[in-house]
């Protein structure tokens, strides 16, 4: 036999031999699935955070509006300047409401001069009906004593009809007085009530004057200020809305108002710890408690909480809550953009797992996986039962992989609070079992029972696969 016969005889039986042993290879890898896995470890504490994200706002603020019409003359202030409570901000023109003014005083000293002519008179009136009525009393003992001499006939019917007159005029007299009197009382209190109203009418007008004068009514800063000096303010009237000059925040108090979620709002409760951080304040963390809690949701395109629709939909809705911050910075303003991070919940010595290695299968997959476990003689874990009936294909299980031998188990398990990577598991496992983390795709895709192939090696850099 030539060379070359041997040659590729020796050839043609390697060929064959390396077919037979990656079939074999293949065959025997054909089904396994590559995982990486983790053991079951306890946990010091597990906190549950919800994350939600807003801006900063004082606890008090106040927005200060034209309170008469008129032009800007001056402002006293600038956007960020701390001012306290009665210092003069801004002040409008003047001269009309100080000529009201001065107009209406002296009307009041006027009127204060009518007064007093009243009350003379209305004295006058008082000490002429006491002599009218002095008059009276001598002309009525005049004509009674009158009356006894006529009896008697000591004098003449003429002296008689002469005192009768004088007392009829005497009582004609004070009947004239008293009316005199009245008419004066009525005059002086007709001119107190003009005065009265004359200085009802200064108040106003002072009060129109003192207005164009704008002064601050809490201790704070200078938040916002569009005016500029110049301008014409309006006064707001019914539906329309007067000019807005500017806002005055109260930083000693400060709160981050966020917008949580409406799936996260029921784990949020009064007095829950939060941690804040703030993008213009990088690399600190505030620490704060939750203050407030809205109950109507908000409408996250829009802003408008849903009573304020007339239309029903299916947008995702926020709601409100507010977090008051322990020790606020002094350098903080209005509307800086805060995230922050409520604390819902908080479990010690807990067990707990990777929120990736949660798996969810159909009962119907786990009873087939469970019978065909028994035939082959492996212990396996049948689904819990269902708690109502329905169809098995739409009821489905949550559990992990639990790695037993060389086969992915699925194990059903009871969750907890979760965290930001871990999830608290309650009960279906114990500390030390190794469980199926990872990959995602695998973990999508692997079938309880399956066989599988850990491989916990830290994944290729691309340059190292080139």
């Amino acid at each position: 036999m030539k060379t070359w016969h041997k040659v590729g005889i020796g050839l043609a039986t390697a060929a064959a031999l390396g077919g037979i042993v990656w079939f074999s290879i293949n065959q025997a890898n054909k089904g396994v699935v590559t995982v990486q896995t983790s053991k079951v470890a306890k946990q010091e504490a597990l906190v549950s955070v919800v994350t939600a994200s807003g801006e900063i706002k004082p606890t008090t603020y106040t927005n200060i509006t034209a309170q008469g019409f008129g032009r800007i003359t001056d402002i006293v202030v600038k956007e960020g300047d701390h001012v306290k409570k009665g210092d003069r901000l801004l002040m409008q023109e003047k001269v009309q409401a100080n000529a009201d003014v001065q107009a209406q005083a002296a009307a009041i000293n006027s009127t204060e001069s009518g007064v007093q002519a009243a009350e003379a008179s209305y004295r006058a009136a008082q000490a002429d009906l006491i002599q009218q009525q002095a008059n009276l009393e001598k002309a009525n003992l005049d004509f009674e004593r009158g009356q006894g001499l006529f009896k008697d006939g000591l004098i003449a019917k003429q002296d008689f009809d002469q005192r009768k007159t004088s007392y009829d005029a005497a009582v004609a007299a004070v009947d004239s007085s008293k009316a005199r009197v009245q008419a004066q009382k009525a005059q002086l209190d007709q001119v107190r009530a003009q005065l009265d109203q004359s200085r009802a009418v200064l108040v106003h007008t002072e009060d129109v004057l003192q207005k164009t004068t704008y002064f601050s009514p809490i201790n704070g800063i200078v938040s916002y200020l569009p005016v500029r000096v110049g301008e014409y303010v309006v006064l707001g009237m019914q539906n329309a809305t007067g000019s807005f000059l500017m806002t005055l925040s109260d930083m000693s108090v400060v709160t981050s108002e966020v917008k949580v979620d409406e799936t996260d709002i029921v784990n949020v409760k009064i007095g829950q710890d939060a941690d804040v951080t703030i993008d213009a304040v990088p690399g600190k963390i505030f620490k704060g408690k939750v203050t407030e809690i809205g109950s109507q949701a908000v409408l996250r395109s829009s802003g408008l909480a849903t009573t304020q629709t007339t239309t029903s939909n299916q947008e995702a809705k926020d709601f409100k809550v507010v977090v008051t911050l322990d020790s606020p910075p002094e350098n903080l303003r209005p509307g800086l953009s805060t995230t922050a991070k409520i604390k819902t919940a908080e479990r010690k010595n807990v067990v707990a797992i990777p929120i990736q290695a949660l798996a969810v299968r159909s009962r119907k997959d786990l009873d087939e996986a469970a019978k065909n476990g028994k035939k082959s003689g492996n212990v396996t874990l049948a689904a819990p039962p269902a708690s109502a009936p329905g169809d098995p294909k739409k009821d489905e299980v949550q559990g992990v992989f639990v790695v037993s031998g060389k086969k992915a188990v699925f194990r059903p398990v009871e969750t907890g609070i979760s965290g930001v990577t871990d999830i608290e598991i309650t009960k279906g496992l114990q500390e030390g079992e190794e469980i199926v983390v990872g990959s995602y795709k695998a973990l999508r895709t692997l079938k309880p029972e399956a066989s599988v192939k850990v491989d916990n090696s830290a994944p290729k850099k691309a340059e190292e696969q080139q």
